[in-house]
């Protein structure tokens, strides 16, 4: 039987012990903020329906994000044991520079919509961090602006070829003369995928005050201030629009583009060409006979063509195939450093974030972009150690099986 007694006051003292309160209730959310979905469950808290359906939403019944995010969850680590893991070093050279993480952010549009601090918060933490981030031809901050924010940055420009093809290359030319070091020219757009939720939402640029959009705005006066007390949204690639986003894709996007015209794409632009929404074997070997510098493995978030193919299940075979012609790039699906990780593991020279880094802006602007970049470093570094490696270089195919919920039928 157990004997009881009442504590003496000595033995109390030490449980009792309290945190200092954090009066910053930015820096109070960020803080307890352990995960990428954390960051998800503040943004959700504190962005209007619109813009943050923008951000979270994908193409018509979005089973290509689902179906993404599955096949990061769908893996298994196999961790080699008693190696000195006291420090790992997390860089290696991406496209002939060297960035201090795998990662970097990808091209986002209408991102001042998320949170009005936009691309400059994701630029200025990118070059703090010693990763590249990349400016969209639909982001909200000019190419200028971007440079002038993050000197020192990495910065990477994002191309949509547009049915005026001289104002196309007026873009590149402005991005070549701020000293972006990459163009990442995307391919998979002919036309603008189904987003339903931007059509249910009648999500419009500026956005248009409804009934709904009042109501929805009224436990999230923050945003609707930051967004009337700042300047008018800017954009990389035009003056201004004033329709919805849908209209504002179809009016720009080529659907005539082909290998011929970024073939003259690469003769005018004078430092790294990277093609992104690569989604099939036979498109990567081509583009590497082309003798572009990097290939991004896409379906442009779920964004675009539903039911499209999982890029971390194509990872491995054009890894294989064609890694030692170009750098092989990924992107949809990442939320978490394990996922770059393992990314890495089976052939990616480096990735894209771009849902990860919008949920940090939308919970606390900069500051909740240090976070995401943060938290990603933490996974990447514990990660790796409990693996036993201690550079990216020592990662190997056989620390990952790829286990599939989606076997086709033959």
């Amino acid at each position: 039987m157990v004997k009881r007694r009442f504590p003496r006051p000595s033995e109390l003292a030490p449980l009792m012990k309290f945190k200092t309160p954090t009066l910053n209730a930015k820096k109070r959310r960020l803080d307890a903020a352990l995960t990428i979905a954390d960051l998800r469950a503040i943004a959700q808290r504190r962005t209007p329906k619109a813009p943050f359906d923008y951000t979270e939403g994908a193409a018509e019944a979005e089973l290509s994000l689902a179906r993404a995010r599955e096949a990061f969850h769908d893996i298994q680590f196999h961790p080699a044991i008693l190696r000195d893991v006291s420090t790992v070093d997390t860089g290696w050279d991406v496209l002939g520079k060297r960035v201090e993480l795998p990662f970097g952010i990808a091209p986002t549009g209408f991102t001042r919509m998320m949170q009005t601090e936009g691309e400059i918060a994701g630029a200025t933490a990118a070059a703090a961090a010693g990763i590249p981030f990349s400016l969209s031809t639909m982001g909200t901050t000019s190419i200028e602006g971007v440079r002038d924010a993050a000197p020192e940055g990495r910065n990477w420009f994002q191309l949509y070829m547009w049915k005026d093809r001289e104002k196309s290359m007026q873009l590149v030319d402005r991005a070549a003369a701020a000293g972006y070091d990459t163009l990442l020219v995307t391919v998979d757009v002919p036309v603008a995928g189904a987003r339903l939720r931007d059509k249910r939402n009648g999500f419009s640029i500026p956005p248009a005050l409804t009934v709904g959009t009042i109501v929805n705005a009224i436990p999230r006066p923050w945003w609707w201030w930051d967004f009337l007390t700042t300047e008018p949204l800017a954009f990389a690639s035009l003056s201004s629009w004033d329709g919805t986003v849908a209209e504002l894709l179809d009016f720009m996007f080529d659907p005539t583009v082909t290998y011929d015209d970024l073939a003259w794409i690469k003769e005018q632009w004078p430092g790294k060409l990277v093609v992104k929404g690569v989604q099939t074997l036979d498109d990567a070997k081509k583009l590497a006979d082309l003798g572009v510098d990097g290939i991004t493995l896409s379906n442009h978030g779920g964004r675009q063509l539903d039911r499209a193919p999982v890029p971390f299940h194509l990872l491995p075979e054009v890894a294989r195939e064609v890694g030692h012609h170009t750098e092989v790039h990924l992107d949809t699906g990442i939320m978490s450093g394990a996922d770059i990780v393992a990314a890495v593991a089976l052939g990616a020279r480096f990735t894209l974030i771009g849902r990860a880094y919008l949920y940090g802006l939308m919970a606390g602007g900069r500051e909740g972009v240090d976070r995401a970049i943060e938290i990603l470093r933490g996974e990447i570094t514990r990660t790796m150690k409990l693996l036993g490696v201690t550079s990216l270089d020592e990662l190997r195919p056989e620390h990952v099986t790829q286990l599939q919920r989606l076997v086709p039928l033959r």
